[in-house]
């Protein structure tokens, strides 16, 4: 945590510095990032959300201990050492249980945070902004305070029983829709001084009557809403001028920089900007499996080209099947017209395919997608067609001809705008 705990106390004394960080389960976006880490020597935040990784399994069917081992499996794959891996957990609260009690919910957002801080994760966003099925709509602010201030307890508690570093926290409530929104935006209002004021008061004054004083130096970020979000089609850039007085309120603050959600697809001078703003903790997730399923599309059409019919591994028509065939994760999202449904499914900058990359029929489809390229290597020409970028990474010796090579690659691209932004490379 201290790389984390430095880079805030820098930034408040000046430096333009940030850091971004991870959403995702995916293993090869993990494997990219790793990469993209060790590379650039830059330390790693990886963050798990509670509806991918809970005691439950989540959608990806992992407990909290489950997504730690797969992080370091691969870190120590890629030699990454793991002090330069932080764990995050992100929205961590009783999202997933809206549709229980408040007190059943929150005996599960008890059990959900005690895991995490035991498996290893050591940055907690305490996100206790939803209402459960007894709950009035919208919450109050003081309840929200309240419960976040239980979890941060229970985080305490767990963190003393098994040792390690001390946790850090995030905390607010301002968040936006996680995965983007699922209506058109036009227009969007950064979070007021005001409300960001109100936020800070009412944490501070349940986490000392929690007997919590303690613990308060170590939050170190507030979610706020800095005007940046986007939907199926459209992004909301980030526009400096509207977040102003927003960015400069914090600027009093000797503890906390701000944490923003749903930075993905914003240019590279929208997250340099976001950052210089005292948005100094950056998320992106969506962003990073759209660049994958970009990656695996263009090697779809490859592999149409290059192997035989009865050796194909199909896939795309294998992941589009899959998401018809449970359309859980999908269906109230996206629009009942068939073909704007189609295009949706595949495009959408929500990206709800990533939903469905674990289930075993798209696991077992990507990973003979990847076997046929690899033992059947396809002519640079065929892919200067599809992934002309990493056409020019190879032709200029940045990277081999392996398929995991060039989805790296893809990933890396986003990547590469983060790290600009954040640690200026």
């Amino acid at each position: 945590m201290k790389a984390l705990l430095d880079m805030v106390q820098r930034h408040k004394s000046g430096e333009v510095t940030g850091v971004y960080s991870v959403c995702s389960s995916h293993p090869l976006v993990i494997e990219a990032a790793m990469l993209h880490s060790l590379k650039n020597k830059e330390c790693l935040v990886l963050e798990a959300t509670s509806n991918q990784v809970n005691q439950d399994g989540g959608y990806t069917g992992l407990l909290p201990k489950d997504f730690c081992a797969l992080v370091y499996s691969i870190a120590d794959k890629v030699g990454l050492p793991h002090q330069q891996i932080i764990l995050g957990g992100d929205h961590l609260g009783p999202n997933c249980w809206q549709d229980l009690t408040s007190d059943e919910a929150m005996a599960k957002s008890d059990v959900l945070i005690a895991e995490y801080v035991n498996a290893g994760f050591r940055k907690i966003h305490l996100d206790c902004s939803m209402s459960c099925s007894d709950d009035p709509v919208p919450l109050g602010d003081d309840l929200v305070a309240q419960r976040a201030a239980r979890l941060c307890s229970i985080a305490e508690n767990a963190w003393h029983t098994c040792g390690g570093e001390a946790p850090v926290y995030i905390i607010g409530t301002e968040v936006p829709v996680p995965g983007g929104a699922q209506e058109g935006l036009d227009e969007l209002t950064p979070t007021s001084v005001e409300a960001a004021t109100q936020t800070i008061a009412i944490h501070k004054k349940a986490f000392f009557k929690a007997g919590l004083e303690g613990t308060w130096p170590r939050i170190i970020g507030l979610v706020v809403q800095p005007g940046v979000e986007f939907d199926h089609h459209k992004v909301m850039a980030f526009k400096p001028e509207k977040a102003e007085a927003l960015s400069q309120y914090i600027e009093h603050d000797p503890l906390m920089v701000y944490e923003a959600h749903s930075t993905d697809y914003q240019t590279a001078q929208h997250l340099s900007d976001l950052v210089k703003g005292h948005f100094a903790i950056l998320k992106v997730g969506p962003w990073l499996t759209y660049a994958l399923r970009e990656a695996c599309w263009a090697l779809d059409l490859i592999e149409q080209e290059w192997i035989e019919p009865a050796s194909r591994a199909n896939l795309k028509q294998t992941l589009l099947q899959a998401m018809q065939d449970n359309p859980i994760y999908w269906k109230k999202y996206y629009s009942d017209d068939v073909k704007t449904q189609m295009l949706d499914c595949q495009y959408s900058l929500s990206d709800r395919i990533r939903y469905y990359w674990p289930q075993p029929e798209v696991s077992a489809s990507l990973d003979k997608l990847i076997k046929n390229l690899d033992n059947n290597k396809p002519p640079l020409t065929l892919i200067s067609q599809y992934m002309p970028n990493q056409y020019r990474a190879i032709v200029d010796g940045e990277i081999g001809r392996g398929i995991e090579e060039l989805i790296f690659h893809k990933i890396s691209e986003v990547l590469a705008q983060y790290s600009a932004a954040c640690f200026g490379n």
